[in-house]
């Protein structure tokens, strides 16, 4: 027991003795124990966070000496007028100057409810750069594989629109990161919300949400309902897809979800907001408002206006136009009469149109039968089927491939394959040459074309000239069964009238503020080359017979050479003519909004006609000029004998044996038809 004593006093003593280890020691002791991979982040965050630290610092001080205080952005005046003028600078519209600015106080609390609530939910928790709502954007980018959220504050969103310009590049982002940390350094919370209600872009040339109100609501911002202030809240992510000016609808199903994200942030009772979401959403009487004849290409310029030039200052715009102010203003009217008339004993109900010149400006732009009944843009943001005006990709991949105009295919069955396309009328004409095959539309020799040819290379053309929208790589895809709008379409046209020179459709030349500072100005394209100049020429001198002997003899236009195609989609839900002269490009689509069949309404009979009135008004005291490259083939080297099926030798990953005479004259091995549907068993486009 003693010796037990004694040595546990021993260690006692000693213990005692020993000098307590520093808190810095500790902390070291701590620090090693760390797993490695936190240690290196740890040293990462100290010695990156010094320099960092110390360039913001340094940011702040140049932006506070360069910046007059924000504050001082309030305007007393009215919103800028944005004026959109023609071609030859001449007045089409002028939107904006509604409203003035509006101090926050005299606000209605539920709009400022509904636009944090949707916008950014944490604006009042977070110091300008919401690192929660960057994570989450970035996982569930991460996760669909593509770009669905952004990450942006209210404050950083205010940064851009104040200070930074529309593109899209990491310094940028960077530099909007630190302006929106200094915006909250320097202001309120409250300040910041006020500066951007009053200069975010709500569509419709409104910028603020006083012009917007009246623009909207014809009432001032000081006024609006709760489902008005839903309705301005869902605007601002995607002012040209959830404007009510151009989609009523799709407004209506966003202000409802924003009504519902108020209840999930606290902001809004839900019994509140279920009663709210039933009312009915109305929208200022557009029909009251004069009319220009361009309103559909105004709306679209203003569209357009924010992602070329970011928000407007305090000075009007004058927005610089490629449309032809008269060829507008009668093809609108055209448009009408013909919506309005005829075309009502064949329920066809809407149209659009759109002219091009050879180098992509935008001539004219008629979205539909009346703005004042429906401003949604069927010419820019309508995807429907294009029947057989689709067919000329198939025939470019042919011609790129070693065929020729007079190449030989088969106009015949594909006997079994479990789908067989059928020709207008059900007869087959056998073997015909391409250019014959084009100009009357031949469905069975089309499609027995793209399977040889493969669905990949069809769609590799569409690609090329300019179509974005999805296409379905089955052999039904030759017959146009998959969407596209107008202006792909006669911008893939173009590039075949413009020689195979590239050509992207474009309406806005130059933006210019009323002194006469120039904040956009469109560059002169590159020439680039996508289809061989005897390729286009030869392809025109196919899409000529389409006019002069077959499914598009109305829109012949006499001294003026032509060249064009047809299209109509299944029972008659879509009627197409595309096509050009020497020197403009056009398209016209008539159907009906909800897809309603139409009385026997095919490319060749309405559009065609439209098509024929509005280029005729278009030349009007133009020279008569030849089609670019519209020559005869055995002249463009790319000649082959009536007699022969294809040019000598094996196409390039064909097999040799189909160049036989009796090639594209089976359904070929190995290539699949559409699966089985109802809708494809008897397909019959035009």
């Amino acid at each position: 027991m003693g010796l037990l004593r004694r040595s546990r006093s021993g260690t006692a003593a000693k213990s005692a003795r020993a000098p307590a280890p520093s808190a810095a020691a500790r902390k070291k002791t701590l620090f090693k124990r760390l797993p490695w991979e936190l240690r290196l982040l740890t040293v990462a965050a100290v010695y990156l966070g010094l320099p960092i630290g110390f360039l913001i610092s340094c940011a702040f001080a140049f932006f506070s000496a360069a910046i007059p205080d924000p504050i001082q952005l309030r305007r007393k005046e009215s919103a800028p007028v944005v004026r959109i003028v023609a071609r030859d600078g001449s007045l089409l519209s002028g939107r904006g100057g509604e409203g003035s600015y509006v101090p926050i106080d005299f606000l209605p609390p539920h709009l400022i409810d509904a636009v944090v609530a949707t916008e950014d939910r944490r604006f009042f928790e977070h110091w300008g750069v919401d690192l929660a709502g960057v994570m989450r954007a970035l996982l569930t980018n991460l996760r669909v594989g593509r770009l669905v959220q952004g990450g942006s504050t209210i404050s950083q969103q205010l940064a851009k629109n104040l200070f930074l310009g529309p593109e899209r590049t990491l310094t940028r982002k960077l530099g909007e990161l630190v302006l929106a940390l200094w915006l909250e350094f320097r202001l309120s919370k409250r300040d910041i919300l006020e500066l951007y209600l009053n200069r975010v872009y709500f569509g419709a040339g409104a910028y603020g949400v006083e012009a917007a109100a009246h623009r909207l609501f014809d009432k001032s911002a000081q006024a609006l309902t709760l489902a008005e202030s839903a309705v301005l809240a869902g605007v601002l992510k995607a002012p040209s897809r959830f404007s009510p000016v151009t989609n009523p609808v799709l407004a209506r199903a966003r202000a409802r979800s924003v009504l519902a994200k108020m209840v999930e942030a606290g902001r809004l009772d839900p019994a509140r907001g279920e009663q709210v979401a039933r009312t009915a959403f109305r929208f200022a009487a557009l029909a009251k408002q004069r009319q220009s004849g361009a309103d559909y290409a105004v709306d679209a310029a203003l569209e357009r206006l924010p992602m070329l030039i970011g928000q407007a200052d305090e000075e009007d715009l004058i927005v610089e136009t490629t449309i032809d102010g008269g060829l507008q203003r009668k093809s609108q009217a055209l448009v009408h009469d013909l919506m309005s008339g005829e075309a009502r004993a064949v329920e066809a109900s809407q149209a659009a149109l759109i002219v091009l010149d050879l180098d992509g400006g935008i001539r004219a732009l008629v979205g539909g039968r009346d703005y004042a009944e429906s401003q949604f843009n069927r010419a820019l943001k309508a995807k429907r089927q294009p029947g057989s005006a689709f067919k000329m990709f198939v025939y470019l991949a042919a011609l790129e491939r070693g065929l020729t105009p007079d190449s030989i295919v088969q106009d015949l069955p594909l006997v079994g394959s479990g789908w067989s396309p059928r020709n207008e009328g059900g007869g087959y004409r056998g073997a015909v040459p391409l250019r014959e095959a084009l100009a009357h539309s031949m469905n069975a020799a089309t499609v027995r074309l793209h399977l040889g040819l493969g669905a990949a290379r069809t769609m590799a053309a569409a690609r090329r000239l300019g179509i974005r929208s999805e296409l379905r790589p089955d052999a039904s895809l030759a017959l146009g069964t998959s969407e596209v709008t107008l202006l792909e379409l006669a911008g893939a046209y173009g590039v075949i009238a413009n020689g195979g020179r590239a050509l992207e459709p474009f309406l806005i030349r130059r933006v210019r503020s009323a002194s006469g500072k120039v904040l956009f100005e469109r560059k002169p394209e590159t020439t680039k080359v996508l289809v061989a100049p005897a390729v286009a020429g030869a392809l025109t001198e196919m899409l000529s017979g389409v006019v002069s002997s077959g499914t598009g003899r109305r829109a012949a236009l006499g001294e003026h050479a032509a060249a064009g195609k047809t299209g109509t989609s299944q029972d008659f839900r879509d009627a197409w003519f595309v096509g050009y002269t020497g020197q403009l490009i056009a398209g016209v689509w008539v159907g009906n909004d909800d897809a309603h069949p139409m009385r026997k309404v095919a490319g060749g009979t309405l559009p065609a006609r439209l098509w024929h009135d509005v280029m005729t008004i278009a030349h009007e005291g133009l020279p008569a000029r030849g089609l670019a490259g519209a020559v005869p083939s055995e002249r463009a080297g790319l000649s082959a004998p009536r007699a022969t099926p294809a040019p000598a030798g094996p196409l390039p990953g064909l097999p040799a044996q189909r160049l036989a005479p009796e090639f594209f004259a089976r359904a070929h091995d190995g290539v699949e038809p559409p699966s089985a549907s109802p809708a494809f068993s008897q397909v019959v486009v035009r």
